[in-house]
């Protein structure tokens, strides 16, 4: 068993390397979590990982940094919580600093074509393997099953996520208490906050702002932007059209969470202390929501009720990432060379226990080379 100090520098020494090559958006991220913390680490079980992975995914904020804030706890405690949530975070926030620092100064974005070309289908690789692997334990049910395609059919629909997951862990639910005749009891879930204008881009309302945006938006980044969109271009007219789809350019092109896009806007609407500040604020609701759910998600696993409801969940979680895996395949696997990389990069995450960041590493450079 590995001492307090040791387990902490194994949980920075993870989260550092994870948010410097953890391209791809949130799927990818899960993935590769699951792949070193479950596989390589045996830090935790499947089935735990899947509820930390269920359960994130029905609170505010970012759901892959919220599950490695998880981790973070379940490996060294509060201090785990905290150290794997910020250095999950302070790599892909300084990347993203420093674009916006040369954006400012030369008006435009770097290029980063190639790099992303070999990136690609690496992470596919990567979630795909995480779900195989996943989904072996999660559908282990018939009913398991019917309610994951179910799930994966109203993704593609369009439902709303936590639509999906609420729908898949209260029909799950009440298949237990049809078979049992035992109720459900009470769920809690997290209510939205109203939203207020804020006139000026001074440093508090600003703060305020991305405080409010890391305390309501459900999901991934991707549901972050049409939050941004409304509120700081159209309702509150701090940035441009133009602005934020530069915006949402920089959160593509760095690894690590998407959230980090509000680092670059604090940027170009108050300097370095409204990098910070941005910054902070839309990830501080995170550490506290973590903070409850490490507290709750034991007691709600030995409730036989809650325990169904959470496995309904887990299955929808992972239905929403085979949507968001269907459609990167369609992005990633654009020629024959795209596709060799992912089925060369399949293969060896199959076949050995080869760390996914070295593959991230290596399809950066294949790319490069081949675009």
């Amino acid at each position: 068993m590995a001492t307090a100090p040791g387990r902490l520098r194994e949980v920075a020494g993870f989260f550092l390397r994870l948010g410097f090559t953890a391209f791809g958006g949130p799927a990818a991220h899960v993935a590769m979590m699951q792949q070193e913390a479950v596989q390589r680490r045996g830090w935790l079980a499947r089935e735990d990982f899947l509820d930390l992975l269920g359960a994130t995914n029905l609170i505010p904020g970012p759901s892959s940094t919220q599950l490695a804030m998880s981790l973070g706890y379940r490996r060294a405690g509060w201090a785990g919580l905290v150290l794997g949530g910020i250095c999950f975070i302070l790599p892909a926030s300084l990347l993203t600093l420093g674009i916006a620092w040369a954006y400012v100064r030369y008006g435009r974005l770097p290029q980063a074509q190639g790099l992303l070309y070999g990136i690609k289908p690496v992470v596919l690789a990567i979630v795909f393997q995480a779900l195989w692997n996943l989904g072996r334990t999660a559908f282990r049910t018939r009913l398991l099953v019917a309610l994951g395609l179910l799930a994966l059919a109203g993704s593609f629909l369009g439902l709303h996520p936590l639509a999906v997951l609420l729908g898949a862990g209260l029909v799950s639910a009440a298949a237990f208490w049809a078979r049992t005749g035992r109720g459900t009891g009470a769920l809690w879930l997290p209510l939205s906050l109203g939203a207020a204008g804020i006139p000026a881009v001074g440093l508090a309302g600003l703060f305020l702002a991305f405080l409010k945006f890391g305390s309501v938006v459900f999901g991934s980044g991707y549901v972050l932007l049409a939050f941004l969109k409304a509120d700081l271009v159209d309702h509150w007219h701090w940035l441009t059209q133009a602005q934020l789809l530069d915006a949402i350019a920089v959160g593509q092109i760095t690894p690590g969470p998407v959230f980090t896009t509000a680092t670059f806007i604090g940027y170009l609407l108050r300097g370095w202390p409204g990098a910070a500040l941005a910054t902070v604020g839309i990830f501080l609701p995170s550490f506290l929501f973590v903070g409850v759910l490490g507290l709750a998600l034991p007691r709600l696993r030995k409730s036989p009720p809650l325990a169904a409801f959470l496995d309904g969940v887990n299955v929808g979680a992972l239905a929403l990432m085979m949507a968001v895996t269907w459609a990167l395949g369609r992005a990633a696997l654009v020629d024959p060379w795209a596709a060799l990389l992912g089925l060369a990069s399949a293969g060896l995450l199959l076949r050995t226990r080869l760390n996914p960041a070295w593959l991230v590493l290596a399809g950066g450079a294949a790319g490069l080379l081949i675009h």
